[in-house]
């Protein structure tokens, strides 16, 4: 939310309270936005509320539907497959820069965010845990550039849905994917980084599509 866009604190605090319901799914893609009901949950007038559904149509969360109202956007396929292709372009050259940039501090808290990650048993806790791991290393590119083209790609990530946490094998196999980016990270090998975090991307790509395909309604 930007500040033009901050109209008031109650504004920012609903937009922040939005976003953090979007983000655990409480609100999911498709779910109709009415300004009395989110006023009645927020315990906010109806005035803050619009501001920020207004905030949550400029970053491209939210979009108004005819007859509907607002409503949480709902990626289709070919958005899908762009937003992880821009991630692994942005997060790949995240991680060959903090093979250079990182400290020996960031790089104990990767490994220190990774086991807790591994160690999750609520998926959305996990999710929770990998956000702040892929941020930790985004810090530690130390490149002021990225990080806002990131926080853009972000809001977006907030929208494809239920996390791929759920799958299965997926908190097993993404942390081991982790543990082999820190490890390219502590050999200071930018290239191999890059290599490891775009292999990491597109197999949460592929596990998004496999998600996407089990909640389809079957013939």
């Amino acid at each position: 939310m930007t500040t033009s866009e901050r109209d008031t604190p109650q504004g920012e605090q609903a937009y922040q309270s939005l976003i953090d319901a979007i983000a655990k799914g409480e609100l999911p893609p498709g779910t109709r936005l009415r300004e009395v009901e989110l006023s009645e949950r927020l315990g906010l007038s109806r005035t803050p509320v619009r501001e920020a559904l207004r905030a949550l149509e400029a970053d491209g969360i939210v979009h108004h539907q005819p007859r509907q109202g607002a409503v949480v956007r709902q990626l289709d396929h070919a958005e899908v497959m762009e937003l992880y292709e821009m991630r692994a372009v942005l997060e790949g050259t995240a991680a060959r820069l903090a093979a250079r940039m990182a400290s020996e501090v960031e790089l104990r808290a990767l490994t220190a965010l990774n086991d807790d990650f591994a160690s999750a048993k609520d998926p959305a806790i996990a999710a929770g845990i990998n956000r702040r791991f892929h941020r930790a290393l985004f810090g530690a590119a130390r490149n002021r550039f990225l990080t806002r083209a990131v926080e853009g790609l972000e809001k977006t990530l907030l929208i494809l849905g239920p996390t791929t946490m759920l799958l299965e094998t997926r908190v097993k196999e993404a942390a081991a994917e982790h543990t082999a980016i820190i490890e390219a990270l502590q050999a200071r090998n930018g290239p191999e980084a890059e290599l490891l975090m775009r292999n990491h991307i597109e197999a949460a790509q592929l596990s998004r599509l496999r998600l996407r395909d089990t909640a389809s309604p079957t013939a």
